[in-house]
């Protein structure tokens, strides 16, 4: 699972590596982009928001901190930081103040996996909670959106087999083949756990890779009857792909959850919260999934995508749109 990466022992060379990063990021001709000027009292010091290294984090960090842009706090967006072992540590030794994370994804990281998400995303937010306060942050309010694992089938497939939940695979899955990325072998939430939770067993494995390109084309020409990729991936509306229901929690849950910096929060007081959380009380699945197909399927950039949509939910006003 692209979320779920794999844990490092050494967090502290991953904290070297993100100041450089940071400080490429910060100069001149860095890839930062400042949003509006801080309110009056508020200082110098711009609140840096942070995203790993694909698409939908990119835009989600626009989106928060556009929101936070609009109220007037002094915002700078640093994209494309890395995979998770870099950027939480930095998150956690302060060199980046926010990071819209996934909560379980998070809580494993931080937990170093003595926590394990569950499917139940309120049980799984307040053990992040938790973790997150051992590490100097606060868990702002999460997001209906979640990107998580779907095991997913064409329409084709579910029609003949009568798909409509995980469960009903146990009547086909000896006939069909399952694609997802190679450690889907031993991950509990991937082959292991559908042989455990829901009996299957199928016909064969085929590595393909995480949520992408491979398991889409193997699901498009009948290579695999069925793949992992991603709740948000907005191939899954435009191929027309069947997400089959979880009925038996094995997955968890993966809401989106900005954390932030202890003393970011203390410093900014309870709007910088307010203002995050508005922002999450608006994000459903469906809405994340439309706006990365505007970036990754229709290649717009993810600045404007976030700022058209923080227009539409009137958390930016319409002077700010192009932010």
């Amino acid at each position: 699972m692209r979320r779920m990466l794999r844990r490092r022992r050494v967090l502290l060379a991953a904290c070297s590596v993100l100041v450089v990063l940071c400080a490429a990021c910060t100069s001149d001709g860095g890839r930062s982009s400042p949003l509006p000027a801080p309110a009056a009292g508020r200082g110098g010091t711009p609140i840096t928001v942070g995203s790993f290294d694909f698409p939908e984090s990119v835009l989600l960090a626009y989106i928060y901190a556009g929101a936070l842009a609009a109220k007037g706090f002094p915002v700078k967006i640093l994209p494309d930081l890395g995979t998770r072992e870099l950027v939480d540590p930095a998150l956690m030794n302060g060199l980046i103040q926010i990071v819209p994370e996934y909560s379980g994804s998070a809580l494993d990281f931080m937990s170093l996996g003595r926590r394990s998400a569950v499917a139940n995303p309120e049980a799984t937010y307040i053990s992040l909670v938790r973790s997150a306060q051992l590490h100097g942050l606060v868990a702002a309010r999460q997001a209906a959106a979640q990107d998580a694992n779907a095991i997913v089938v064409t329409s084709a497939t579910a029609r003949r087999y009568h798909l409509r939940s995980i469960a009903d695979l146990a009547r086909a899955a000896t006939s069909l083949v399952f694609g997802g990325p190679p450690e889907c072998r031993e991950r509990a939430d991937c082959l292991p756990g559908l042989e455990k939770t829901y009996g299957l067993r199928f016909k064969a494995f085929a590595p393909t890779d995480t949520g992408g390109p491979l398991t889409l084309q193997a699901l498009d020409s009948g290579q695999i009857g069925v793949g992992l990729l991603f709740t948000t991936d907005p191939d899954i509306q435009t191929q027309h792909l069947v997400i089959l229901a979880d009925s038996r929690a094995l997955q968890p849950a993966e809401n989106v959850v900005p954390l932030i910096r202890r003393g970011t929060l203390e410093r900014y007081g309870p709007r910088l919260l307010a203002a995050l959380n508005a922002v999450s009380a608006r994000l459903s699945t469906p809405a994340l999934r439309d706006l990365d197909a505007l970036v990754e399927l229709h290649g717009q950039a993810p600045r404007s995508v976030a700022g058209r949509w923080l227009r539409a939910q009137a958390l930016i006003p319409r002077r700010l749109s192009g932010q």
